[in-house]
């Protein structure tokens, strides 16, 4: 089947557009202008009256299952008081009594947008407030800290002897009472107290999320939904998605392994399924976890905080394992991904990295995740060791009004480096972290190139030597994702050979006012040659 693609305004390379692309199945064969293109063979034309197209975006790091389990969970995201989470929840359980009956885990809350009230993080007298009947687990927006109320302490036996597991922290007061507060690895530990979902259920809400994903014109996604905290992904489910043809939009793993035997069975059990030689479904780079988030203060930084300088946050994961399970994953030859936000979980994981090279050379493409709190010296490094960085320009929108705060002027002026690390020539790829932002890639990008928040905060942006160009911003969500998951010889181009997948406009980005970008909708996404939404 030929379908010949004309109308458009087609995004080839900086400054460089063409007119109409030819597809046979789900490759393009041809890409020049309509008087070229119109005299060859084809059984259907499609009209883009004029529109911009985009090689289909790629969300380089996201977690699907999260952002589908949204949709059957309290939302949390826009409550302004501890009083407005109490209440909110409150209605959920009256509402939704079978959702509630065996308890309540979600996450969405940010202290840091309080109005009313105290400006602070949740405790077990908050969510008692809400009820002492069901467990109750309320997770920060970032996933790195948690409240529970008083039956998940009840349930987990949790005492002053109690050891948080590695990696986290449970809080206790000073009668040596737990406060219901727990970070990091302590996190995932606690919310196994609520059953996990029916398969059914994952399936349809995980579909509900990609077929948004869609709409919103991403036409791939390199998602961690299995084994990872705050979410509920497993490969069964997601294979399954693949294997019933739900769902048109590609999807590659980012999966948790923290042992060998559980790196073996990915290599000789998952990996050996038929459905991952195709080109709709991947296996992807491990994911691991090196500190906590900047919001909740868990961030490790060498030098401490702000506010605390005996506070270095929290380190998820001691060198030496680290170490020892980046080498067994290199070993066994898997690329590795990494959350890192502090400067001094950057640092630490590059030097775990660069241990583990062959030859002194990133064959793997090892990469860091977020890469948020940095200076000069450790772009340098990053960019020297071809070390990859996946970031979320859109981060930006909260974390310019803390960043700051938390870790002082000089060292914000060279953080969020999306210029000069691309200056350097780092491979970067864009993403949202979702559900942590929205899967909306036009506030990414919009974040990017004008470093404001949505209000159009601060004028000229924060710290705007770090903007980027418009070409930059789409290179990054399009070649660069790509790059990072090794199939930038079939994606992120609109290039002969390449996969036919699109990302058509409602606006023309290279034109509109920047300060308008974030207002883009899709308005159509092709992926493999299929119109699979049109608004």
């Amino acid at each position: 089947m030929k379908k010949l693609f004309f109308g458009g305004k087609f995004y080839i390379d900086r400054e460089k557009f063409a007119e109409a692309v030819l597809v046979e199945d789900d490759k393009i064969i041809k890409v020049g202008n309509m008087s070229e293109l119109e005299k060859m063979d084809f059984d259907e034309k499609i009209d883009l009256t004029g529109k911009t197209v985009l090689p289909g975006l790629n969300d380089s790091h996201c977690h699907i299952s999260s952002v589908g389990a949204a949709y059957i969970q309290v939302d949390l995201s826009d409550c302004s008081s501890i009083d407005e989470i109490v209440e909110i929840t409150k209605k959920f359980i009256e509402e939704n009594p079978k959702l509630v009956k065996n308890g309540i885990r979600t996450m969405g809350w940010n202290q840091d947008l309080f109005t009313t009230g105290e400006k602070r993080i949740l405790n077990k007298h908050d969510v008692d407030r809400i009820s002492t009947e069901i467990p109750i687990v309320l997770e920060r927006v970032c996933g790195h800290i948690c409240a529970v109320n008083s039956k998940v302490i009840e349930m987990k036996n949790i005492t002053i002897e109690t050891e948080a597991p590695r990696g986290g922290t449970i809080e206790f007061d000073e009668n040596n009472e737990p406060t219901g507060v727990l970070t990091e690895n302590a996190v995932q530990w606690i919310e196994q107290i609520i059953p996990e979902y029916t398969q059914k259920e994952k399936i349809d809400f995980m579909c509900k999320a990609l077929k948004y994903a869609e709409s919103v014109g991403l036409t791939s996604v390199q998602s961690n939904d299995v084994a990872a905290p705050n979410t509920y992904g497993d490969f069964d489910s997601i294979r399954k998605i693949y294997e019933d043809d739900l769902v048109d939009i590609r999807y590659r793993h980012q999966f948790c392994a923290n042992t060998e035997e559980e790196m073996d069975r990915v290599l000789n059990v998952e990996a050996k399924k038929s459905i991952y030689n195709g080109n709709k479904i991947k296996l992807g780079p491990i994911k691991m976890f090196k500190d906590g988030s900047l919001g909740a203060s868990t961030a490790q930084m060498r030098n401490g905080y702000v506010a605390d300088k005996d506070n270095h946050g929290v380190c998820a994961m001691e060198y030496d394992f680290q170490e020892k399970l980046v080498a067994e994953a290199s070993k066994r030859g898997f690329q590795v991904v990494t959350h890192v936000i502090g400067d001094g979980a950057i640092e630490e994981t590059v030097d775990a990295y660069e241990k583990s090279f062959e030859n002194g050379k990133n064959n793997l493409r090892h990469s860091l995740i977020h890469c948020q709190i940095t200076d000069r010296p450790l772009l340098e490094r990053i960019a020297k060791l071809d070390v990859g960085v996946y970031y979320q320009p859109i981060f930006l929108d909260y974390d310019m009004h803390v960043v700051e705060d938390r870790v002082g002027t000089e060292l914000s002026s060279t953080s969020y480096a999306f210029n000069t690390l691309d200056k350097l020539g780092a491979h970067i790829g864009y993403g949202t972290d979702a559900p942590v932002e929205d899967l909306n890639p036009f506030p990414n990008i919009y974040a990017a190139v004008t470093r404001c928040d949505k209000t159009g905060y601060p004028e000229g942006g924060f710290f705007p030597e770090e903007k980027v160009d418009i070409y930059t911003a789409i290179d990054a969500y399009t070649i660069g994702s790509s790059y990072l998951e090794f199939e930038e010889d079939i994606k992120g181009r609109i290039k002969e050979g390449y996969l036919a997948d699109f990302t058509v406009l409602d606006e023309d980005i290279f034109e509109i006012d920047p300060m308008k970008i974030k207002d883009i909708k899709a308005a159509m996404t092709i992926i493999g040659g299929k119109v699979v939404y049109s608004k």
